[in-house]
């Protein structure tokens, strides 16, 4: 399978379809595959002193904001550095989007686990200022769920509030929810990692990339390949996201709730996922990654790596159960979705209905998890868009070598 794999990167780098990939797969535990192909650009000079951003504080870790150096950054949130190209190799970091919120959520499901905290929490116990409007009954499994009915930002929202970790939060607490708490579905694009994050901050008084590093990513030995908001030394090894080929998609309906909820000043290119303090940033809702990290980390969810084991077998169940299957209100399409995570297998690999849990971003990487087949699978890209056929060719190479038990084509 691994050669397959490495054929099919080189020839999607080849074709031009992809600038650089890694493809990471484990099964039960252990690495089969770790692919690299092409090249990638980064920007030499980011390094600095450490962030005291959000995520990256002191003891406390309570702090907020981007927090690097007056003068380290300009307006448009890049550091004067040096573009360099090199080959990707297993340890550069890409740009994953909101593959990061499988991981976000992975944290939420340890951090019950180990009782911090409980899924049925009113979010309003620990963040009282959320209480209004109506918002007093959302809790944390709404918020997995994306089911809290609070999906978009204010419409003039810019990168640089986004960033700002105590502006974001007061805004979405003082919001009026588009329907009672529990009662639709509709994804929460940019909502989702401040909600789930200050929950956790509240709940517990350590930050969701805290408990990442501390409860997940440090026991497993890839404290350094998969974050939310990247630190200030590690910047140099982002992967520069490149435009797409073709022509972008398709801008939302003006004024419908997919525009609504993803407004104008905070939609997703390349140049917005160069940005450094996007990158560095701990919104939650998107992060940066390596496959071989994030494949390791949905292999400790799926069982034991290396001693390292981080859910229950009942609550790994629980987690890619089917939760709702119908409209999304938000997007405007049908979606099923799990317990914080996507259903979708990519490679038309059909499986057994709760077996397959993770995420894909909206620069078409992914991460996700079979449990029939015990497999763990990750794709990075630099390439912004149209990734799916990167996607799909690797997913039904995995699939054929590790068909879901579940499989019933």
């Amino acid at each position: 399978m691994r050669e397959r794999l490495q054929a099919a990167a080189d020839d999607l780098v080849a074709s031009g379809a992809e600038a650089g990939l890694q493809v990471a797969v484990t099964r039960h535990g252990r690495m089969v595959a770790d692919v690299t192909a092409g090249r990638a650009a980064t920007h030499h000079g980011h390094g600095g002193p450490t962030s005291t951003r959000h995520g990256h504080g002191g003891p406390a870790d309570t702090r907020h904001g981007d927090g690097s150096p007056a003068g380290a950054r300009r307006g448009d949130g890049s550091s004067a550095s040096a573009r360099r190209e090199s080959p990707v190799e297993s340890s550069t970091l890409f740009y994953a989007a909101s593959t990061a919120k499988g991981v976000a959520s992975a944290v939420a499901h340890v951090l019950v686990e180990r009782g911090e905290l409980a899924y049925d929490l009113r979010v309003a116990e620990v963040w009282p200022e959320f209480g209004v409007h109506g918002k007093d009954g959302v809790t944390l499994r709404h918020i997995l769920l994306h089911t809290a009915g609070v999906p978009a930002p204010p419409y003039d929202t810019t990168v640089e509030d986004l960033c700002d970790w105590e502006h974001m939060c007061a805004v979405l607490a003082k919001a009026e929810p588009w329907w009672k708490p529990g009662t639709r579905f509709g994804y929460h694009a940019q909502t989702f990692g401040f909600l789930l994050g200050e929950t956790v901050r509240r709940a517990t008084g350590r930050t969701l990339s805290w408990w990442l590093r501390e409860a997940v990513t440090r026991p497993l030995g890839v404290e350094d390949e998969v974050h939310f908001g990247v630190p200030e030394p590690l910047l140099d090894r982002v992967a520069l996201q490149e435009p797409p080929i073709g022509p972008p998609p398709a801008e939302p309906e003006p004024g419908s709730p997919a525009d609504r909820a993803i407004p104008p000043g905070i939609r997703s290119d390349a140049a917005y996922a160069n940005r450094a303090d996007v990158l560095s940033a701990d919104v939650y809702a998107a992060g940066t990654m390596t496959a071989r990290g994030v494949a390791r980390v949905y292999a400790a969810l799926l069982g034991d790596v290396e001693g390292v084991r981080l859910v229950s077998p009942a609550r790994l169940g629980a987690m890619a159960a089917v939760q709702y299957e119908g409209m999304d209100e938000v997007m405007g399409f049908p979606t099923t979705w799990a317990f914080g995570f996507s259903t979708y297998r990519p490679g038309d690999g059909a499986a057994r209905s709760g077996s397959t849990f993770g995420m894909v971003g909206m620069n078409d990487s992914a991460a996700y998890a079979d449990i029939d087949s015990g497999v763990a699978v990750a794709v990075m890209r630099n390439r912004f868009g149209g990734g799916l056929e990167a996607l799909s060719r690797i997913g039904r190479i995995v699939n054929d070598a590790f068909p879901s038990r579940g499989h019933s084509g």
